[in-house]
């Protein structure tokens, strides 16, 4: 009738559709049969093993309290499945299950494995069989080292410093030394100790412990897992042996036993000790532990190969350097270096006599030869990198400490954590990477230059038994910085010893200034950073590395900027605005004029290492004898000296250029085009390689250029007088901040008269205007001092007297007093006359004392000749002066 269409609510491919009529009610009913269950041919096999594995995995997640009966359920869903794959899908999800305790897994396992045994031969899946055979055998090794981990095993003797010499074949002196590094290391090592997934080291889940070994053709492998994992199987493994709270022997032989290589155990054993540093160098004990594991595994079958050739180097061993070359804690990988030395040295040592008396039997002569030349070479290779692991750990241990400086907050760039050392990174780091690693840290704790060079006058001390106190005495010269050294002063000095080549202080001053600038140009806001790169680069001693560090500088940071500052400024006319400064140059006004002051710095440093070049021979590039295998990029250093020699006149110009950009931004200078002040000749030159030779102008200038030079100067001596002797009460307090956010200022007057010098402007012009605004000032005493470097004494005398006038008139006229009056009537009608004339108005400071404008007018008659026609008029000034003084007698 179709009934069974009609009815059909949907099509399910997986069962069997049948419809039932009830023949009271006449309602239809319908009943879903399970696709497995409506078969009867063998496919339902597999359709029911898949409903074994679903009912399997929900059993699994359950959380029932009898957990013997969940056994029982599991046992009988896996017996039920037929077909070997799906077994094995089974019994592996039943293996990775959290919730199931060890011996369930091993019972459900076993009885897997029984039952297979007792099938008939031909019926046994090989593969399933194998399966549960690895399995079991890594549940049976599970089970006898979780055994030995929880037996309560204590050592019997007690450990001395003395048998830690002996055991690492070292003398007393140099176990003292060992342990006084290793002291200062855990001292500084203030980084966090990596905690892996185990709450606790030595324990890891059955589940784990499953997931990161297989068994392949009878040998035990370890999966790729990663460095964390491999660090908590070997803990679970050596973590208790390496306490001493397991027997070590015991270990190695169930390990051994389980078909773990040696070289593998070796492996796992290293991770586990160079991972652990802290835990074990707060337990020297586990060094006694660590060298009887390590011999235990050398002794194993091919480990060592008795026969591998007496002229190259054990593998065995080699892999053991290997792992402590990549390790980056430098204090666990001493340390087991160490005992691979004494254990190996043992080793060799009985090799070398078993292989003697065979010799001395067969008269085989050269056979001992061979054995005494693998001790030597194997030895060597052992010192190379006990000295390479000791240098290490020094520098490491200097990188940890800190200083407590009293100076501002660390910032940002500071505060970036320093990279972890080892001895493969400084082989890969290139001759500068032992000098680059110790200016990245002279850099986070903003040290002065200065610190660095005294540290190292203490090298050369006579009496070695004070270098501490020799030290501290020095660092009370260095004023500008406040702050507690700490273990700091020891560290570096023991640095120096362990690198004089690497750390030279021409070197270290070298990739510290570039440090800086490099740290600098990553925020040109912070111009402290150059400040100090500068200080740095004005450290160097040898003058080639120095102008090479500079040339390079300049090239790759500052010349870009520098251009842009000089087009800005000649567009504008003046000082540029904060927000052009931004656009333009990429740093703020403030920081641009700081930017300037040290552009000025760094070529006048290049001038004179270029003078000074000549004198000096070209440094060698010496590299310790354990380092030199050094492999990588080209040092600083070496690239400086590859730089060609600077044409002088183009550095020279160019430093002309920034003193007068400096000085525009350092005073606000308005009216005022830079690029106005030079010729076409000039104006092409700037910003050209500083080694090629361009057209400079020479000869005459024109006139016109001549006064605007001069003009400028002028400007620039007054607004610097202005700056340091201002006594206006509405100053703006951002000029005295100016004055002092960038570190001692320059010396202006004596700048602008160099700048004359070269600009062809009468110095002697610049140096008389000096000293009428000092005395503009009221800053006399000076004036007086800078009256001794004037040529033309004569004219500056006629100057000074126009200024003694204006002091006078504003005495007498401006102050409008009785007594004034009447000093004015006593004076000749020549001299009233003249006072009138002046503008006391230009004065700056109009509170001199008259006593000091006495000594001023003497000055003027001591300078001007008799023959003078106004000598005649500073004469009356005198009395003048005495008239004005009477009245406070």
């Amino acid at each position: 009738m179709g009934l069974n269409n009609v009815t059909s609510q949907s099509w399910q491919p997986q069962t069997h559709q049948i419809c039932l009529v009830d023949p009271v009610s006449g309602s239809v009913k319908t009943v879903n049969v399970p696709f497995h269950l409506a078969l009867s041919d063998k496919k339902s096999e597999r359709a029911k093993d898949m409903h074994l594995v679903k009912k399997l995995a929900a059993l699994l997640k359950t959380k029932s309290p009898n957990l013997d009966l969940v056994e029982t359920e599991i046992k009988e869903l896996i017996l039920d499945i037929k077909y070997p794959a799906t077994k094995k899908q089974a019994l592996e999800s039943i293996l990775a299950s959290e919730r199931l305790s060890f011996s369930c897994l091993r019972n459900v396992t076993q009885t897997l494995m029984d039952t297979l045994k007792n099938q008939e031969l031909e019926c046994v899946d090989e593969g399933l069989l194998q399966f549960c055979t690895n399995k079991l055998k890594l549940l049976h090794l599970y089970e006898s080292v979780s055994q030995l981990n929880s037996l309560d095993f204590h050592p019997d003797t007690p450990f001395s410093d003395n048998d830690l010499a002996v055991l690492l074949r070292l003398d007393e002196k140099e176990l003292l030394k060992l342990q006084a590094l290793l002291e200062k290391y855990k001292q500084e090592n203030t980084r966090t100790n990596v905690r892996f997934s185990d709450d606790k080291d030595g324990v890891l889940p059955i589940k784990t412990f499953l997931e990161y070994l297989e068994y392949e053709k009878d040998v035990l492998n370890i999966k790729k897992i990663s460095e964390e994992e491999y660090v908590a199987l070997g803990s679970f493994f050596f973590w208790k042996c390496l306490h001493g709270e397991s027997s070590t022997e015991d270990m190695c032989h169930t390990l051994e036993s389980a078909g773990l290589s040696p070289q593998l155990l070796l492996s796992l054993l290293l991770s586990v000790w160079l991972s652990k540093e802290k835990d074990i160098l707060d337990k020297p004990q586990s060094v006694c532990c660590l060298h009887t594991m390590l011999s235990l595994l050398s002794k194993m079958k091919v480990a060592i190969d008795e026969t591998w050739d007496s002229q190259s180097v054990s593998p065995w061993w080699q892999q053991m350097r290997t792992a402590c070359i990549q390790s980056e804690n430098n204090g666990a990988a001493l340390l087991s270096a160490h005992v691979g030395h004494s254990v190996a040295a043992q080793i060799t040592n009985n090799m070398t006599e078993k292989k003697f008396s065979q010799t001395v039997l067969g008269m085989d002569s050269e056979a001992l030869t061979d054995s005494w030349e693998a001790l030597s070479l194997d030895t060597e290779y052992w010192k190379l990198l006990l000295k390479q692991l000791e240098d290490c750990l020094i520098l490491q241990t200097l990188l940890h400490s800190k200083g407590n400086t009293q100076t501002s907050k660390v910032l940002s760039l500071q505060a970036e954590p320093l990279p972890r050392l080892s001895v493969k990174k400084l082989l890969e780091g290139g001759r500068g990477g032992i000098a680059d690693s110790v200016a990245k840290w002279v850099f986070k704790q903003d040290f002065s230059p200065e610190i660095l060079k005294l540290v190292n006058k203490e090298s050369d001390l006579e009496n070695p038994d004070e270098p501490k106190e020799g030290i501290n005495r020095c660092f009370l010269e260095v004023s500008e910085v406040e702050m507690d050294l700490g273990a700091i002063p020891d560290l570096l000095h023991l640095a120096y010893e362990q690198f004089p080549c690497s750390l030279e202080l021409d070197v270290l001053h070298a990739h510290c200034c570039w440090e800086y600038v490099v740290q600098w140009n990553k925020d040109p806001e912070e111009a402290h950073f150059f400040v100090r790169s500068i200080e740095h680069l004005k450290h160097i001693l040898n003058a080639h590395v120095q102008n090479g560090i500079a040339l390079m500088m300049w090239n790759t940071f500052l010349v870009k900027r520098f251009s842009a500052a000089t087009y800005l400024m000649d567009k504008v006319g003046k000082s540029p605005k904060d927000r052009l400064c931004r656009r333009d140059v990429g740093m703020s006004d403030t920081a641009m004029t700081a930017f300037l002051g040290s552009c000025l710095d760094l070529l006048q440093t290049l001038m004179e290492a270029d003078v000074s070049r000549d004198e000096m021979q070209v440094p060698v590039l010496d590299t310790e004898d354990a380092w030199l295998s050094v492999e990588g990029p080209i040092s600083i250093v070496e690239l400086a000296l590859e730089q060609k020699h600077i044409h002088y006149p183009l550095v020279e110009h160019h430093s002309i250029l920034c003193s007068i950009l400096y000085a525009v931004m350092r005073f606000s200078l308005k009216s005022m085009k830079p690029l106005s002040l030079f010729d076409s000749k000039g104006k092409n030159a700037f910003f050209k390689d500083l080694t090629s030779i361009q057209l400079l102008p020479s000869g005459e200038m024109d006139p016109n250029f001549i006064s605007v030079r001069q003009q400028f100067l002028l400007k620039v001596v007054s607004a610097a007088v202005q700056a340091q002797h201002s006594v206006s009460k509405d100053k703006e307090p951002s000029e005295e901040a100016v004055t002092t956010s960038f570190g001692k200022d320059q010396d202006w007057p004596a700048l602008a008269v160099d700048l004359a010098h070269h600009l062809q402007v009468s110095e002697d012009v610049i140096r008389r205007h000096y000293v009428g605004e000092l005395y503009n000032y009221g800053v006399d005493h000076l004036g007086e001092e800078a009256i001794l470097q004037v040529y033309d004494k004569e004219v500056l005398a006629s100057q000074l007297l126009v200024l003694t006038g204006q002091r006078l008139a504003h005495a007498l006229l401006h102050t409008q007093t009785k007594e004034g009056m009447e000093v004015l009537a006593r004076l000749p009608p020549t001299l009233c006359t003249w006072l009138k004339a002046m503008e006391p108005q230009d004065l700056q400071n109009t509170e001199v004392p008259i006593a000091t404008t006495a000594k001023l007018v003497n000055k003027v008659i001591e300078l001007l000749p008799e023959k003078h026609g106004q000598y005649s008029l500073a004469l009356h000034l005198i009395e003048a002066v005495e008239a004005i003084s009477l009245p406070s007698v």
